[in-house]
């Protein structure tokens, strides 16, 4: 063989040893690709139609996060120097449009020592909140704002719902906007200490997850209706732990008109006058219930034939009936006289049980209404 073409056979060798040989060094990725052609992205497998659980809980969403708002509270700090004043955040919250007069429901506690609050509806737009009325007892404030065509939430029923129910809740926890939690109805009949020393009574337990933020927010059955306003949760981390509290929709329904048009709600009355202290001076000498100290002249009690208790002439007070139940619930102490006249509408003849020279009697009396 001629010495020429054998040594370029040799040369053309050693160079495709050494491109093999660097080219399995890089890897098989480099060799893959000389010998397949580049990679593609995967074709994408139709998905079926939603299932019909999922899509009702899209379609009420939608249809009520318009009436969803997020609420932002300021104070109003003095410069000690300029004496001029300042707006300051202060926290944040959630409400719902409750009327096509712009009444927004929210918590107290979410207004509760703001000096202003901002409401900002879905479509992005904000309005300077108005305050009408607050009840700490039940947790509940109403606001309004001058503006906005949001819808008012459908209204539902909480006498009725039952353990086990589907829930949606809407809010703004952690200033995270309209966001949706879901769950069920885990518990009814619930009490949770409030602000204060006032005990939140007859409560929805729900395990739809609820955090700092989703206060005042709706919680929703499947149908979108409302049927209750979140507004505490139970956590010893303070986020969501699986228990949070609504205030029920039906106590709404009933303080709601009376914070619009007075200010403030006031519970039925029974047309008594009683004092806490002389309650529990009664019950330490075993006489449990509410002492009727004085009967209001005109009122249902009087119509009833109420007998108030009565003082000696050295001092010592001779009970005369005492308020043993209202209604069929018992009562013992005044803050059970106030739970159970709570559940009742101004003007309902309500059986009233008596304790009155050691026996026990009932009367019906007409349950007086706000002043």
């Amino acid at each position: 063989m001629d010495d020429r073409r054998f040594l370029s056979r040799l040369v053309l060798s050693a160079l495709a040893a050494a491109v093999v040989g660097i080219a399995w060094q890089a890897g098989p990725s480099i060799i893959e690709s000389m010998l397949t052609p580049p990679p593609q992205p995967r074709q994408v497998d139709p998905r079926p139609d939603l299932p019909s659980d999922e899509r009702s809980v899209i379609e009420t969403f939608q249809a009520a996060r318009e009436s969803v708002v997020f609420i932002t509270t300021s104070s109003r700090v003095i410069d000690p120097w300029s004496r001029r004043s300042t707006e300051v955040p202060r926290g944040t919250g959630s409400g719902f449009v409750w009327d096509a007069q712009g009444h927004v429901i929210t918590n107290n506690h979410v207004i509760a020592g703001a000096d202003g609050a901002l409401v900002q509806l879905a479509d992005g737009e904000t309005y300077q909140a108005r305050l009408v009325g607050t009840d700490p007892a039940h947790d509940l404030a109403v606001l309004r704002i001058e503006g906005g065509d949001a819808p008012p939430l459908l209204l539902g029923r909480s006498a009725d719902i039952q353990v086990g129910q589907k829930v949606l809740a809407i809010g703004n926890p952690f200033g995270l906007d309209w966001t949706l939690t879901t769950g069920v109805v885990s518990a009814l009949d619930r009490e949770f200490p409030g602000e204060g020393r006032r005990t939140l009574r007859g409560l929805i337990q729900t395990d739809a997850a609820i955090n700092p933020g989703n206060s005042g927010g709706p919680l929703l059955d499947s149908a979108g209706r409302l049927i209750g306003v979140n507004t505490a949760i139970f956590s010893p981390s303070g986020g969501s732990a699986g228990i949070g509290f609504a205030v029920p929709v039906d106590v709404v329904n009933r303080v709601v008109p009376q914070l619009i048009e007075h200010g403030r709600y006031t519970p039925p009355a029974l047309g008594i006058d009683y004092d806490q202290r002389i309650n529990e001076l009664a019950r330490r000498q075993g006489l449990a219930g509410v002492v009727v100290l004085g009967v209001v002249p005109g009122s249902g009690a009087e119509r009833a034939g109420l007998e108030p208790a009565r003082f000696t002439a050295d001092g010592r007070l001779v009970p005369g009936d005492i308020v043993v139940g209202v209604g069929g619930s018992p009562v013992v102490t005044s803050e059970d006289l106030l739970v159970a006249l709570d559940t009742h509408e101004p003007g309902d003849q309500v059986e009233i049980e008596l304790l009155r020279n050691g026996r026990q009697h009932s009367v019906t009396v007409a349950l007086e209404g706000p002043a």
